[in-house]
């Protein structure tokens, strides 16, 4: 079997772990398969010494006027503060678009989506980002469907990923896919990374689409609520956890994290049905009922008002087995 190419895209300004994180995680791979595996590239609009964003200078050995952009597996494009000004240079675009018109998939790691959508590779498709550059991506690209939530996601051959170190979690996914789940592994333990942090996981430790707790009363509360979504937390439930009567938590609550202990308990829920159907394959009843959603047609119900689709239509989109 021969190696598969990979090209990883870099411009002035961009984020280093954007770049570095995936080639290693690639070539570890590549390392303990040896046929079979990958070869890496680095491309820039210029070959040379490319400075990150950081300062770090990394050598790029092609430039796009010089490295046939045929035959690319997978193309990875690299975010970073200097992406908007390379968005408007039209010899990297053009060059981005036509090594990903031929590429069996293409992805992007962080802000690394503007490029690629400028490039025209994202159209109609659902996407992440960096959650900070989510916004000023939906309004420049409206035909996207961005979700700044999600580590990352993966809409058909078309890859996205959240900020910096999500990259790996990214290239993890596709060496799972390309080498199996062993191979995947070896490489995580290898770097000690977790194998894996899974597409639609928050990019938050705690939700960051909420304020934050200030006090250990609340903080035990969003604590309960993350170890366990499924569990029983009405508001008598979290209100004992918390040491408060029922109405003294739910103001206390809201003025610290910003939404209502139930409106928060929901998406909390929402986001463990998410990874549930995206990683496997339990009767959507069944997802409900362990992710506290209630029945199929209170989740079906809960997805529609949130996400705009059903329950089965997120699993058919985003179940990395039905790709």
């Amino acid at each position: 079997m021969n190696q598969r190419r990979v090209v990883l895209v870099v411009f002035d300004g961009f984020q280093s772990l954007d770049l570095v994180g995936p080639h290693e995680v690639f070539q570890h791979a590549s390392s303990l398969v040896g046929e079979g595996g990958y070869t890496c590239e680095i491309v820039a609009r210029r070959p040379g010494a490319v400075g990150a964003d950081s300062g770090l200078p990394v050598h790029a050995r092609h430039g796009v006027d010089t490295l046939d952009p045929g035959g690319v597996d997978t193309l990875v494009v690299a975010g970073g503060g200097g992406v908007y000004q390379a968005s408007r240079e039209p010899e990297l675009t053009g060059w981005i678009a036509a090594a990903g018109a031929g590429a069996r998939r293409v992805a992007s790691v962080c802000s690394g989506a503007f490029l690629l959508a400028a490039a025209g590779l994202l159209r109609g498709r659902r996407v992440t980002t960096h959650w900070a550059r989510a916004e000023r991506l939906a309004e420049e690209y409206p035909d996207l469907t961005v979700d700044p939530d999600p580590i990352f996601i993966r809409d058909g051959r078309v890859w996205s990923s959240a900020g910096v170190t999500a990259g790996m979690d990214l290239a993890l996914a596709l060496v799972a896919e390309d080498l199996g789940h062993q191979v995947a592994l070896d490489v995580a333990r290898h770097l000690v990374l977790f194998l894996r942090r899974p597409g639609g996981q928050s990019q938050f430790s705690q939700a960051l689409w909420a304020e934050q707790p200030s006090t250990d009363p609340i903080r035990a509360v969003v604590a309960a609520i993350h170890a366990d979504p499924g569990a029983r937390h009405g508001i008598e439930d979290l209100a004992a956890c918390a040491g408060l009567s029922p109405r003294h938590l739910q103001r206390r609550f809201t003025a610290e994290l910003g939404v209502p202990p139930g409106a928060y308990l929901t998406r909390v829920r929402l986001e463990a049905a998410q990874r549930a159907l995206a990683e496997g394959d339990e009767p959507v009843d069944v997802v409900a009922r362990r992710c506290g959603l209630g029945s199929a047609e209170t989740m079906r119900r809960t997805f529609h008002r949130h996400l705009g689709i059903t329950p089965s239509q997120y699993r058919d989109r985003f179940h990395a087995d039905r790709k």
